[in-house]
């Protein structure tokens, strides 16, 4: 690996767990408005829906305020759950306005911050939006690690696009061949800062890559 000065993170799924916290969101808000679904049921939906609306999200193809109702649209209907297009965006606003509130990060998380932070410059390169991702940061104690906040709002566009990164590592004032981006998904984070020219580390399990992988935050101590 080159001589790496400054760390790029993506933080769902990767220091921050989504799906614990977005389980806990969900649970909230269906005891708040009385939504009569097994939560499991729910989860075991919802969970590849989501994936697919981001997927579109990213690739432009669905805007934010679409991606938050259709998502919970189309479940409703897969579950076979009458209820109104009204419901379904006062479930979707109070799932944004609750889901920060969660915190719950990844193993190891901050005494591997702690360890990269004596060496490196850390920061963040997000598809999320502006505001849930600051309050997710923020809630979390995680704001103070990173020198620079990257969401694709700021860039005006996504995750694996160019200039996403681009953005960041201009905002970061540091250069492609001295960053490193780790990051849970291999199109959007890895394949994405490799065809910057940056370093990249998978944080997941894919028997088809050949690259750097790990499945736990402690492995990159050995690594760094």
């Amino acid at each position: 690996m080159k001589e790496i000065t400054d760390i790029f993170f993506d933080l769902d799924h990767t220091l921050w767990d989504f799906d614990k916290n977005s389980e806990l969101t969900f649970k909230r808000i269906f005891s708040d408005y009385n939504i009569e679904i097994p939560l499991q049921e729910f989860l075991e939906v919802y969970l590849p829906v989501n994936r697919k609306y981001w997927r579109m999200f990213r690739e432009g193809k669905i805007e934010q305020k679409n991606l938050r109702f259709q998502r919970l649209n189309e479940v409703f209907e897969t579950l076979n759950y009458r209820t109104s297009d009204q419901m379904i965006d006062l479930l979707s606003q109070a799932y944004i306005d609750n889901l920060s509130n969660h915190t719950h990060l990844f193993p190891n998380t901050f005494p591997v911050l702690d360890y990269l932070k004596t060496n490196y410059k850390l920061h963040i390169i997000t598809n999320g939006f502006y505001d849930v991702q600051h309050k997710k940061l923020g809630n979390s104690k995680l704001s103070p690690y990173f020198h620079t906040i990257t969401t694709s709002e700021d860039a005006g566009v996504k995750k694996p696009n160019r200039i996403i990164f681009e953005y960041a590592l201009d905002l970061a004032k540091t250069k492609s061949n001295s960053s490193l981006m780790i990051g849970d998904n291999l199109e959007a984070d890895v394949e994405g800062a490799k065809a910057f020219g940056m370093e990249a580390i998978f944080f997941g399990k894919d028997d088809n890559y050949k690259g750097l992988q790990i499945q736990d935050l402690k492995e990159l101590k050995i690594i760094l």
